[in-house]
């Protein structure tokens, strides 16, 4: 959802420092630190391979990651080289030095092998994960999980490693949203941030010509009558000429650019994409 954002307002996706930026917008901190995101995951054993579970959102409770992350500090902390570092329901690893981590998150690849997501071949990252892994194997922490029958927490996914890119005004819409890496990324560019609104209104009163808008997970998920009624409010916003242009991005990867002038364009047929699934019989 990052990447696209960044491409459809026709900004590059940063190379490195993505979980540098989410702790600079989680925090409100620039630090000048090496950090990388140490996200909560389930690495389940198959027949043939591993698949990775995303434990996301109050799946872990900040309680529970600030015990991991403290006795992981205690066991495997190192001030001269590594600190592991929790922050609310997310985690980091932060450095002196650097060491090769993925490039996204575990969002993209719930519920797949994790291998061609690693850093490759790196020693230093290797003998860490192994390491961390050994130690969450029997916390208590996870136990008292497994025995509610939730997934433990058995490994870290890595990602994101780098610094955060020095503050550069750059012209960038305004931004709504919560999400901790969108506010991160404004904060590098100068722009203004707020949260979100709850609806389309509220967000086009404070910054009529132009802006972002990112929906919280936990609404899209959860909460469909919320989400149809956003996508009414955007529907009464064209038809009155409040605004020219919108792009709509979903997180399954569709995404719908509409003008306000397409409603003249009653020729042409809907999408079977964007038709109901009670359409297909």
């Amino acid at each position: 959802m990052f990447a696209g954002v960044l491409g459809v307002i026709a900004h590059a996706l940063p190379a490195a420092g993505l979980a540098a930026l989410r702790f600079w917008g989680q925090t409100g901190e620039r630090s000048d630190a090496w950090i990388a995101a140490a996200d909560p995951v389930h690495l389940e054993a198959r027949l043939d391979h591993l698949c990775l579970h995303a434990l996301q959102g109050n799946s872990v409770s900040s309680d529970e990651l600030c015990a991991l992350f403290e006795y992981l500090q205690t066991m495997l902390g190192d001030d001269d080289r590594f600190a592991f570092v929790s922050r609310g329901c997310l985690g980091y690893l932060r450095g002196t030095g650097s060491i090769a981590t993925a490039a996204v998150s575990p969002e993209v690849i719930d519920g797949c092998p994790p291998d061609e997501f690693m850093p490759g071949a790196n020693g230093s990252h290797d003998q860490l994960l192994s390491e961390l892994q050994m130690a969450l194997h029997d916390h208590a922490v996870n136990l008292r999980r497994a025995a509610d029958g939730r997934l433990p927490v058995n490994s870290l996914w890595l990602w994101g490693g780098g610094t955060a890119p020095p503050l550069e005004a750059r012209p960038i819409p305004a931004l709504f949203a919560d999400d901790p890496l969108f506010r991160g990324y404004w904060h590098s560019c100068g722009g203004a941030v707020e949260s979100w609104k709850g609806d389309f209104e509220q967000c086009l009163d404070v910054a009529p010509c132009n802006f972002v808008a990112v929906m919280p997970d936990d609404v899209e998920h959860s909460q469909p009558a919320a989400v149809e009624r956003c996508l009414e409010d955007l529907r009464t916003i064209l038809r009155r000429r409040q605004m020219r242009r919108l792009t709509l991005l979903f997180r399954d990867g569709l995404q719908v650019e509409i003008r306000a002038n397409d409603s003249w364009r009653f020729w042409r047929r809907v999408s079977s994409l964007l038709q109901d699934a009670s359409d297909d019989g």
